[in-house]
């Protein structure tokens, strides 16, 4: 397959997309680091990984001569901490690190995430490279350059905009996925479709079967339109400042509440997002902006792929809308919200009523 290119002038980088490409990952490193030979590098993963997926990149670097350290995460959600990044930051210097150094994150979403955070602060940012191995850090957190660590209140408030030398994509780890991940990661696709791509999401519900049996050439389109999609949207708008970007995080104001509520982890992200994009146009259709039917085909679809589309526990509403004032959408105190117009089309809504938030929630 092509690579999806993201074009940010000196920041520009590849997403190399195919099967069986772990074992490249030191000959990708050189050439988008533009290196002559090979540095030092500090491999992150978590435990889950650590014998697998991670063990065939470290092998690599090690074989063509790199100074490797891996640093193993626990896995889940509480490893986006600052406790954590602080254990990364120790074995940065113990390898030593300098700012040559590259950081490469194998694993989902939150080893991408805290990995990332770490480059983009160790000694005021280093290299790093993305190898996501779930579906969901595939099409999402691995592009785009957002990494950050939770507080305990807020999911993402400590972080920063550090785009990766690369990103490379070996579809093969889907393989052994555990079920529960690879449907989290099916939310963000269908996301993808409902924001940005009308088309897209007729073909996925087109190929429902091929995406619940992980046709490998289902997944091969879907994971590159999805990249190629957030690509332009990134471009448009990196660090979010006109709103562009903005539309990525349709239906996250309600999943991340709820994550934070649940206590991270309890709900997988793409679960949360699953019950926020049906909360969100539930929203929309409260406000005029959309009929019933388009969110019946967001719900049908998620059903379909054995995804959530209801909070699984009853929160109190008061502490539902505490957690969104937190959101960083949230300009004033005022609540802003990602909202359907039509399939393929989304806007950043301000002022909505709070009792229309309260009655859906």
């Amino acid at each position: 397959m092509p690579n999806v290119h993201v074009s940010l002038a000196h920041r520009s980088y590849d997403i190399a997309i195919g099967h069986g490409l772990l074992s490249e990952t030191s000959a990708r490193c050189l050439e988008w680091c533009e290196l002559d030979s090979p540095g030092s590098a500090l491999i992150v993963t978590d435990a889950n990984l650590s014998d697998s997926h991670a063990a065939t990149v470290a092998t690599g670097f090690e074989a063509d001569g790199w100074l490797v350290n891996r640093h193993v995460l626990e896995p889940g959600e509480p490893s986006k901490s600052l406790a954590a990044a602080e254990s990364m930051f120790d074995s940065l210097v113990a390898l030593p690190a300098d700012r040559g150094t590259l950081v490469v994150a194998v694993g989902g979403g939150v080893v991408g995430d805290a990995a990332g955070f770490v480059a983009a602060t160790y000694a005021r940012g280093i290299r790093f490279v993305q190898v996501p191995t779930t579906l969901l850090a595939q099409v999402d957190s691995s592009v785009g350059g957002k990494v950050a660590v939770n507080h305990p209140r807020a999911k993402n408030l400590i972080g920063a905009f550090h785009q990766p030398a690369g990103v490379l994509i070996d579809t093969a780890t889907l393989e052994t996925l555990p079920e529960r991940d690879y449907r989290s990661g099916l939310a963000e696709v269908i996301k993808y479709g409902v924001i940005l791509d009308a088309e897209f999401f007729d073909y996925l519900e087109q190929h429902v079967e091929g995406l619940d049996g992980r046709d490998r050439e289902v997944l091969a389109h879907v994971i590159a339109r999805s990249c190629e999609l957030k690509a332009e949207v990134v471009e448009q708008d990196e660090r979010e400042t006109t709103g562009v970007r903005a539309v990525l995080n349709y239906g996250h104001t309600f999943a991340h509440a709820y994550e934070a509520l649940a206590g991270y982890g309890e709900l997988l992200h793409g679960e949360a997002v699953a019950i926020g994009m049906i909360q969100a146009s539930r929203l929309a259709e409260r406000l005029g902006r959309i009929d019933s039917a388009t969110t019946d085909r967001q719900v049908r679809l998620l059903e379909q792929l054995g995804l959530p589309v209801s909070p699984p526990t009853e929160h109190d509403t008061g502490d539902i809308l505490a957690r969104m004032r937190l959101d960083k959408k949230t300009t004033g105190g005022r609540l802003r919200f990602v909202l359907p117009s039509r399939m393929g089309h989304v806007e950043l809504v301000d002022d909505v009523p709070e009792e229309l938030v309260r009655q859906l929630t």
